[in-house]
C-alpha cells in the first residue's frame, strides 16, 4: 500500500500503477477491458486484526463487498472473452480463516473448516466463500491460497517484526500481549510470492492451496531473536548509546480480545503438486528483513499509508 515499494518499476514503465477502489466497478472494469486482462489476483484486503476489532467496517467494505465487486466484473469480462484454459482468478487469503489451535492440534490444511474468530478472518472467510461460490455457480476459473504470517522488506510498520525492529533501534518500548506465547508460523515475503507464481501458473480452477514457512514460533521468542540480531548487526544505534538492555524493552500488555493461540499450515499439497517448499527458515529471513528496514529507516516512521 505504499508506491514507494514499487516505483522503479513504474518509472521503468515495467507496470502500469492505477490508483483506485475495488469497490469502484466502472474503473475495475474499465481496467479489464482496456487492458485484455485474463489474470487477476486478488491482494485487496484490510488485514490488521487490531483495526478490525476498533473499527470492523471497512474489513467488511473492502474484503467482502470488493471481492465480490472483483468477482462479478471480472466473471462478466470472461464470459464475454472466454478463452479455454487461459483465465484465472487468484484469492489471497489467510490461515486465521481456520480459527485457532492448541499446541498439540494437527496443522491446518486446504480441507481444515473454516471457523473465522475476529471480525478480520470472518469477512476474509466470507471472501473465500464466494469465491468457492462463484466458481461452482457460474464455472469462473477461481483459486484460492490460504497463507501463514507474511514478513519482509517493505512491510508497514504497524505488523509485529518491524514494529519490533523499529522501536528496538529507537530504544522505545516493545508492546507484547498477554504472556507472549501465541504461536505463529512466518512465511517469508519471497517466498510467498513464489508460491503464488506456481500456482497462478499450474493449478487448475477451483483448487486452493495451504501456503506456510514451516517457522512455527512464540511471539515472545520471535521477538528475542529479532533483538539478539539487532544487537549484533546494528550495536550502535539508539538502544546500545542509552545502555539499554533489549530484553528490557519488552513491555507485556492487555491481551488482544479473541487472541488466536496458534496457527499452523500443513503445506504438503502445494509441495507434493507443484513441488513448492520455502527457500528461507526463520533466521535467514529475519536477517534479510532487518538488514533492509536498518538501510531504509525512513519507512519505519511511516505515519499513514
Amino acid at each position: 500500500a505504499n508506491t514507494n515499494s514499487i516505483k522503479q518499476f513504474i518509472d521503468n514503465q515495467e507496470i502500469s500503477f492505477i490508483k483506485g477502489d475495488i469497490n469502484n466497478i466502472d474503473l475495475v472494469n474499465d481496467i479489464l477491458q482496456i487492458n485484455e486482462i485474463s489474470h487477476l489476483i486478488n491482494f485487496a484486503a484490510e488485514s490488521h486484526v487490531d483495526k478490525s476489532i476498533k473499527s470492523s467496517f471497512i474489513f467488511m467494505e473492502s474484503n467482502i463487498i470488493g471481492t465480490y465487486n472483483l468477482l462479478e466484473c471480472f466473471r462478466k469480462h470472461w464470459e464475454k472473452n472466454n478463452t479455454p484454459n487461459k483465465w484465472r482468478f487468484l484469492q489471497i487469503s489467510t490461515d486465521e480463516v481456520f480459527g485457532s489451535l492448541e499446541k498439540n492440534d494437527i496443522p491446518f490444511s486446504e480441507v481444515s473448516p473454516y471457523l473465522p474468530r475476529s471480525p478480520y478472518s470472518a469477512s476474509k472467510a466470507s471472501s473465500d466463500h464466494l469465491v468457492k461460490s462463484w466458481f461452482h455457480t457460474y464455472g469462473l476459473p477461481t483459486l484460492i491460497t490460504n497463507c501463514s504470517n507474511n514478513y519482509g522488506p517493505w512491510q508497514f510498520p504497524e505488523k509485529l517484526i518491524p514494529l519490533t525492529i523499529s522501536n528496538m533501534i529507537k530504544g522505545q518500548k516493545i508492546p507484547v500481549y498477554g504472556d507472549g506465547l501465541n504461536i505463529r508460523d512466518w512465511l517469508f515475503v519471497e517466498d510467498h510470492c513464489s508460491a503464488i507464481d506456481l500456482v497462478l501458473s499450474n493449478s487448475k480452477p477451483g483448487e486452493s492451496y495451504c501456503i506456510g514457512g514451516n517457522n512455527e514460533v512464540k511471539n515472545i521468542d520471535l521477538i528475542f531473536k529479532i533483538y539478539k540480531l539487532i544487537d549484533l548487526m546494528a550495536p550502535n544505534y539508539q538502544i546500545s548509546l542509552k545502555n539499554i538492555n533489549s530484553a528490557e524493552l519488552i513491555n507485556f500488555v492487555e491481551d488482544r480480545q479473541g487472541h488466536d493461540k496458534r496457527y499452523s499450515i500443513n503445506a504438503s499439497k502445494i509441495k507434493n503438486k507443484l513441488n513448492w517448499t520455502p527457500k528461507y527458515n526463520l533466521d535467514d529471513g529475519l536477517v534479510k528483513t532487518i538488514e533492509w528496514y536498518l538501510e531504509n529507516r525512513f519507512f519505519l516512521d511511516v505515519k499513514t499509508y
